[in-house]
């Protein structure tokens, strides 16, 4: 979750204000539900959320920037809201064109035709990791891997998990353990072997890889295919869980990671789905500060 604030004139190093008026337009109905019920803006919550100060775009302009900053304080005061804040200096400038062109990852509206919500004042809270895209952006901006594509800008899917494992009929108890965990927490499980949008099986991996909000991976056999593709999402900067039939199997580089170990059984299996079903949960449950 982040703030988003845009307002007509450039933002003030420390100190500004906003319509109270506009507080929360373009926000998702299950958002509002949480930090503003009954209609009336929770700022104490807000205030906590990592926040996006934009310049409204100027189409005629190539010298906009939006910051990255926090919140210090909120006092509403007749029809304005005012705000205290602090910018992150450990964040460079981001040019209105980088913006523009991560709006769909970061859940900014952006239609073909009529105003943009960045054409617009007001404050909007947006469910995108803020500083997770930002990163993504920034090495995707500066790294092309030569075997496969990735895109400039991760589409995470939120209710989208991965399996890599090995393809095997002795793993099928495994991988439906796992798809029961994820349906467990309302969300979908696939392998590489359900997906074929790319001649490629590999840009078919990397692209259930970057879409996937968490990855669970076996490393029960040492299946070399199964790491090669761990270290894709570590370098993604996906949330992975390892499983694994016997530790043994886990490579000394990954050692210093939680493993939920399993037996390979119905007893072992149902186990399995318990404890993936309480992580997947646990990480899903995570409120970005």
């Amino acid at each position: 979750m982040f703030n988003l604030l845009v307002k007509g004139l450039p933002w003030d190093s420390h100190r500004d204000s906003i319509p109270a008026s506009r507080v929360l337009n373009y926000t998702d109905a299950e958002i509002l539900t949480s930090y503003a019920p009954g209609g009336s803006p929770r700022y104490d919550l807000l205030r906590d959320l990592p926040s996006l100060f934009v310049e409204e775009t100027d189409r005629s302009s190539a010298h906009q920037y939006a910051r990255v900053g926090r919140i210090i304080d909120v006092q509403v005061r007749g029809s304005d809201v005012y705000l205290e804040y602090l910018l992150d200096q450990s964040v460079p400038p981001i040019p209105q064109a980088t913006l523009t062109s991560m709006a769909n990852a970061l859940g900014i509206q952006m239609p073909r035709r009529g105003f943009t919500e960045l054409e617009t004042t007001h404050w909007a809270v947006k469910k995108a990791d803020l500083y997770k895209q930002l990163l993504a952006a920034t090495v995707a901006a500066t790294r092309v891997p030569a075997v496969f594509e990735v895109p400039a800008i991760q589409h995470v899917d939120e209710n989208q998990v991965s399996a890599m494992m090995p393809f095997a009929p002795t793993f099928n108890a495994v991988y439906a353990a796992i798809t029961g965990a994820a349906a467990d927490n309302g969300m979908v499980c696939n392998r590489a072997d359900d997906v074929w949008d790319h001649d490629a099986i590999i840009q078919d991996i990397v692209a259930l890889i970057d879409r996937s909000k968490i990855l669970v991976c076996d490393c029960s056999g040492r299946n070399p295919n199964v790491f090669y593709e761990i270290g894709i999402a570590h370098t993604m900067g996906k949330e992975v869980i390892l499983i694994t039939q016997h530790l043994d199997d886990v490579p000394f580089d990954l050692r210093h990671l939680r493993v939920i170990t399993y037996l390979n059984n119905g007893e072992g299996c149902e186990r399995l789905r318990e404890s993936l079903s309480k992580r997947m949960s646990d990480l899903t449950s995570r409120v970005t500060r």
